[in-house]
């Protein structure tokens, strides 16, 4: 489903060179549930705008689904945004002044061919599969707690039937306790539904709750394999 090949991103200022990535190659396949980790500077986040479209690489090749991105215009990259990957951030990026379910309805409201009907019931659907209680779906995102917010954040990814969710340090505002909750719903979401995650974070400890880690220092991989079994919950 995604395939990284030898992506190196170098950044520009003035007569100063930086390269954060060096070279990264990887694949990924449909149904897997996968953590980027590294410690800050490492490229990961540099590694996550790449595969979320948000930014190209000096060189290299990223295919999704077989469509080699970086050949695509920027309204086809941003159509791709919208239809083919659910975003799931540290800080939630709700609307503090709509309800739940008008901020689960936002990326469709801007499809004329979706009906209001057929997006509030899209909106409840993702809400049920993130789980988050129906006596919250009308409360406005200001009165949930942390961990309802990231819900209500990642049924917002779920709306488009994405092929892809990103999930960019989803705990990182969280306690431990409310964090786990999240990654549960991150498991559940891919053991139950099938849905393909990749979690970019710095903590060892949330990156066991994927099924396989690839590790990143000073922009290359200096590891990829299957994570710790302790964490993950049974099949």
């Amino acid at each position: 489903m995604i395939k990284c090949d030898n992506i190196v991103k170098t950044y520009k200022l003035g007569e100063t060179e930086t390269t954060v990535l060096k070279g990264v190659s990887f694949e990924i396949k449909k149904g897997e549930f996968v953590a980027i980790i590294g410690p800050s500077g490492s490229g990961k986040s540099t590694l996550m705008h790449i595969l979320g479209t948000l930014d190209k690489p000096t060189s290299g090749k990223y295919f999704l689904n077989d469509v080699d991105m970086l050949n695509l215009s920027d309204d086809d990259l941003a159509k791709t945004r919208s239809q083919r990957i659910g975003f799931v951030f540290q800080s939630f990026n709700l609307l503090s002044r709509a309800n739940v379910l008008r901020n689960v309805m936002l990326p469709l409201i801007y499809d004329n061919n979706i009906k209001k009907e057929e997006r509030k019931a899209r909106a409840e659907k993702s809400l049920i599969s993130a789980g988050l209680d129906k006596d919250r779906w009308y409360h406005l995102s200001s009165q949930l707690s942390g961990g309802q917010m990231q819900r209500v954040a990642i049924a917002r990814a779920l709306v488009n039937n994405p092929d892809l969710i990103l999930a960019d340090e989803p705990t990182g505002n969280l306690d431990s306790k409310t964090g786990d909750i999240v990654l549960n719903t991150f498991q559940r979401l891919n053991r139950e539904f099938g849905h393909t995650i990749v979690l970019i974070t710095h903590e060892r400890y949330v990156a066991e709750h994927a099924d396989r880690i690839i590790e990143l220092r000073d922009g290359m991989i200096i590891a990829d394999g299957k994570a710790s079994k302790s964490l993950l919950k049974d099949k």
